[in-house]
């Protein structure tokens, strides 16, 4: 009896390791509503062949999942940027006939996906934010602090990102966007993150660095961070992060969020060894090889809102 059940048990192991390695991952990340993915600062849906969220779309959608990938302007304040993410949003849910989305926003996109689930819960299943500026940046402050308002290096700056924004936009097939480097900088610093919490304030920590609400008006709140500037000596990115975490002293950053600014509503982590262009797969999925893979961190948040419900 023990030998017919040993070798059915060795035959069912064969069988399994003989099926496509795909078939294991079938529906894991087959949320029921669509992921919309919301970039950042100076960010784009794609550039020719280069994706901002490098291989993360095309791995969701493999296993399941409704994925659309939103433009909105490269610079401008959180508050444009939103209406732009939520006329999106809208055009999406017509052609798809769902009731929600979730939303997925790295960096400023953040603060982007928390003002359309602020203003139209209705709409938002969920908000992940990655990386998020959810209390500001002290890389904002310096820059702002260095150049402020109406002085000549401000005029020079904002002249370069806003001429910088208008070409990411136009080469991403978006260039009607308006483009607003200063009102992106004051968005972004200390006291414009405070000023926008005030008004939009859902899932945001009470505390210095603590957790908020996991959800509020129906709307699942969630977030994650690294915590390391400095990932992979062939990313030629990854001095300039180094140079800017700087800015944060002791505290733990990824070179332009410090993890605590980081956390909204349930915070999964806050300390991946990734930095701020890791926690997208970037520079071209050079990232750290000793933590895990960014694209799984995106395909396990999608089976956790799908175990959800979501």
């Amino acid at each position: 009896m023990n030998k017919t059940i040993k070798r059915k048990a060795i035959a069912f192991l064969i069988a399994m390791m003989a099926l496509p390695a795909s078939s294991w991952a079938t529906g894991y990340t087959q949320t029921k509503y669509p992921i919309v993915l919301a970039h950042g600062l100076f960010g784009f849906d794609n550039i020719g062949p280069v994706e901002y969220w490098y291989g993360i779309p095309s791995a969701l959608r493999a296993d399941g999942a409704k994925v659309y990938v939103t433009q909105v302007a490269a610079a401008n304040s959180t508050e444009v940027r939103g209406e732009q993410l939520l006329t999106q949003v809208r055009q999406i849910l017509a052609v798809t006939g769902a009731a929600k989305v979730n939303l997925i926003g790295h960096s400023h996109g953040g603060p982007t996906a928390r003002y359309v689930a602020s203003v139209r819960p209705d709409l938002v299943a969920s908000v992940t934010s990655v990386g998020g500026v959810n209390r500001g940046s002290k890389v904002a402050d310096v820059l702002l602090g260095i150049a402020p308002a109406g002085s000549l290096s401000n005029a020079v700056l904002v002249s370069i990102s806003n001429g910088l924004a208008q070409i990411i936009s136009f080469l991403s097939g978006k260039p009607n966007l308006s483009q607003d480097a200063l009102a992106a900088a004051n968005s972004l610093s200390t006291a414009g993150s405070l000023k926008f919490n005030a008004k939009y304030p859902e899932a945001v920590p009470t505390s210095a660095c603590g957790e908020g609400a996991y959800q509020v008006n129906g709307v699942a709140y969630f977030s994650w961070s690294g915590a390391k500037p400095y990932t992979n000596f062939l990313d030629v990115v990854d001095p300039a992060l180094a140079l800017t975490s700087l800015a944060f002293g002791s505290e733990k950053n990824d070179g332009l969020v410090a993890s605590c600014s980081s956390h909204l509503g349930k915070v999964i982590r806050d300390d991946y060894a990734m930095n701020h262009l890791d926690e997208v797969n970037q520079t071209i999925g050079l990232v750290n090889i000793f933590e895990t893979n960014p694209v799984t961190i995106y395909r396990q948040q999608a089976n956790r809102l799908k175990n959800m419900g979501l």
